[in-house]
């Protein structure tokens, strides 16, 4: 077999294990998205935290608010609207918001927060703003797990199955021990 047979028998070997590849780096990360999906794989929304009435009694009283979490998770872009049903002014951060109106917070950074929060009687209130889990995140995932998986396959089946040269047709037949050539 020649040098070109070679290299095209390798070339196709190689075709084959990117395919195959791609197919099971896809369909692994999409069974892992799948089981691993969180509330943060989505496009980003307004989200409204209402304030009930009578709040700052309970925090006075060191009541936690249990319609209010410690801890909230947001996807980068989310807009986070504080709406005041008490009677008194509350805070969260930066915002006020007065008795019977409303506030919003636009989350444009990810990051983790502790915010100072007047309406949770442990006096702050946790935002978690994440990266949102596109589809573009996840053909980046693919591009660097597709090369690397190939690598490995290519390289596994060369042990596996190495491209031998065909022996040529009209090549003289070699012997073994002591039988003799065969002359025409």
């Amino acid at each position: 077999m020649d040098t070109n047979s070679t290299l095209k028998k390798g070339f196709k070997r190689l075709i084959i294990t990117l395919l195959i590849s791609l197919a099971l780096v896809w369909a692994g990360s999409e069974v892992a998205f799948y089981f691993l999906k969180e509330n943060t794989d989505r496009l980003p929304e307004q989200i409204e935290l209402v304030i009930p009435p009578g709040t700052a009694d309970k925090v006075a009283a060191g009541e936690p608010i249990p319609s209010i979490p410690d801890e909230m998770t947001f996807v980068l872009g989310d807009t986070l609207i504080v709406k005041n049903e008490d009677s008194v002014d509350h805070t969260l951060g930066p915002l006020w918001i007065p008795p019977r109106s409303k506030a919003s917070l636009v989350l444009d950074a990810a990051d983790r927060y502790a915010y100072s929060c007047s309406f949770q009687s442990s006096r702050y209130l946790g935002l978690n703003v994440k990266q949102p889990t596109t589809w573009q995140t996840r053909l980046v995932a693919l591009g660097f797990s597709v090369p690397a998986t190939t690598a490995f396959f290519f390289i596994y089946s060369l042990a596996l199955w190495p491209i031998n040269p065909e022996p040529k047709k009209n090549a003289p037949r070699e012997t073994q021990g002591n039988e003799k050539p065969s002359r025409p």
